[in-house]
């Protein structure tokens, strides 16, 4: 197995794991259904649609219903 020839030096590892403390949050997009935010390429998880039909049922909550 290879070994690497020098020593990382502190600042240079640092530089290196300060890549994911700048990553960005997770693009969302609007369910065209009930224009609820959601991953792209994911069932809404508010209404259960997904392409355009139902996927999967969802249960209403009596107080959001009101």
């Amino acid at each position: 197995m290879a070994n690497p020839k020098r020593k990382f030096s502190k600042a240079r590892t640092r530089r290196h794991r300060a890549v994911w403390m700048h990553m960005s949050a997770p693009a969302l997009g609007r369910c065209p259904h009930c224009h609820a935010w959601r991953p792209p390429h994911v069932i809404c998880p508010s209404c259960g649609f997904y392409g355009g039909r139902v996927v999967r049922s969802v249960k209403k909550d009596a107080a959001a219903s009101e």
